[in-house]
């Protein structure tokens, strides 16, 4: 999905911003492009997996050799 943000792109524009001396608050443009970053990324993993919570297939009892 190149439309979207990612965590890298985030993390570039934080990192441009910084280093250009811009608006660093918790209501500037970094803050709400790692936001929207976060979101993509976390609504991505929900869709592969259930949010891992889903993927324990051990039924318990390894471990009980005898």
């Amino acid at each position: 999905m190149p439309d979207q943000m990612t965590k890298g792109d985030a993390g570039r524009i934080q990192s441009s911003q910084q280093q250009g001396g811009k608006d660093m608050s918790s209501g500037g443009f970094a803050a709400r492009a790692q936001s929207a970053g976060d979101k993509n990324s976390n609504a991505q993993a929900g869709g592969q997996g259930g949010g891992g919570n889903n993927n324990n297939t051990n039924s318990g009892g390894q471990g009980q050799k005898k």
